[in-house]
């Protein structure tokens, strides 16, 4: 369960690195057109799917931390 969580975590810096390595290639080979943006497109297709798995897994863990703070409580 962590390591999809984890491979979804470091694609959050990952991702945008990539993408910022392949628009400075893009201007180096071909100033004129503009290629990287297919490119960019499925990088933020699944740099969205990677955020919204880290929140689930933030929001389930916070939850579970909340109620075993409430059951100590009692």
């Amino acid at each position: 369960m962590f390591a999809p969580t984890l491979r979804a975590f470091r694609f959050l810096f990952v991702g945008p690195l990539v993408l910022v390595m392949l628009v400075i290639i893009n201007l180096m080979t071909s100033p004129g057109h503009w290629w990287v943006q297919w490119a960019a497109l499925g990088i933020g297709f699944a740099w969205v799917i990677s955020l919204l798995r880290v929140i689930r897994a933030v929001i389930v863990l916070g939850g579970l931390a909340a109620l075993v703070a409430y059951l100590r409580k009692k």
